[in-house]
């Protein structure tokens, strides 16, 4: 369970999708959207949300649904406005079938309870980018005086990575 890291998000609902047999199998929304973050970063950046119809598009469900506890049987779900303010309310992001579109995540939302900027994937993904980019920076400087010439050299390469960022919206 993931519900006390910062950096976690939750789904609703399941769908169904086909395996590698072809058979439909049902899977959770973990597998619609560990798919759909990776397409979202092919067409733009980590820092922008995998949501709505031009990065949330889900590629690889067939419908969405939820399994019927008394039956075991799949059962196909429309997730109206009304139930994707509910769940959205309750840091729970909503996968929707649009017309014309198909099935989108509709949400935006981590598990962070406090409300910051950090309450939102693309900025949670962002600092974690960021950490990455500035652990591989401060690497290459180990062991090198504290001295001005090394701290010029720092931050050059600290404000030409933020330039990139800024360039790339």
């Amino acid at each position: 369970v993931c519900s006390s890291d910062l950096y976690c998000a939750t789904f609703y609902p399941s769908c169904t999708t086909t395996d590698l047999g072809g058979n439909t199998v049902v899977q959770p929304p973990s597998h619609m959207m560990v798919r759909t973050i990776i397409r979202s970063d092919e067409v733009g950046y980590p820092w922008l949300a995998p949501a709505g119809t031009r990065r949330g598009v889900v590629d690889n469900a067939i419908q969405i649904g939820y399994i019927d506890s008394a039956t075991g049987e799949f059962q196909s779900l429309t997730v109206n406005q009304a139930l994707r303010d509910i769940l959205y309310a309750n840091n729970v992001n909503p996968i929707t079938f649009i017309p014309g579109v198909g099935i989108t995540n509709f949400g935006n939302k981590t598990l962070q309870a406090t409300s910051t900027a950090l309450d939102r994937i693309n900025v949670a993904r962002l600092v974690a980018f960021l950490r990455g980019k500035l652990t591989n920076i401060a690497q290459q400087y180990l062991f090198e005086p504290n001295d001005a010439i090394t701290r010029a050299s720092i931050g050059s390469a600290i404000t030409s990575l933020m330039i990139d960022l800024v360039s790339k919206r």
